[in-house]
């Protein structure tokens, strides 16, 4: 009973996982659209494109999620652990590369902040 109880929590995440997929790029893409219909072409893609990442990570987040409970709780097998360490992998790249292009830096780099005025 145990068991089914937690493959049903499992197909919920990996489902929330998919309509966050899904539901966050169907959104992008109509915002995208109404950007490029105010004439808003350059600064639309780079949204886009950045808003995109942002949901993709989202997503995979939640289906590593779902991936981590079916692992260590129902099928730990070797080919289940290299399947999630290949997602946990894919998420780690693409959180590096959203990273460097939202702040154009490495996530662990310290921010730089703005130089203040000097006083004469």
């Amino acid at each position: 009973m145990l068991n089914e109880a937690i493959t049903v929590l499992v197909d919920v995440v990996e489902l929330g996982g998919v309509a966050i997929l899904v539901l966050g790029a169907a959104a992008m893409s109509g915002r995208f659209v109404l950007q490029m219909l105010r004439g808003r072409t350059a600064e639309a893609y780079q949204e886009y494109r950045l808003c995109l990442g942002r949901v993709i990570l989202l997503g995979l987040e939640f289906l590593i999620i779902a991936d981590i409970i079916s692992t260590v709780t129902l099928t730990p097998t070797f080919r289940n652990l290299g399947v999630l360490g290949l997602l946990v992998l894919i998420r780690t790249f693409l959180s590096f590369a959203l990273e460097i292009e939202l702040n154009g830096r490495l996530p662990w780099t310290a921010r730089r902040e703005p130089a203040q005025g000097t006083a004469d």
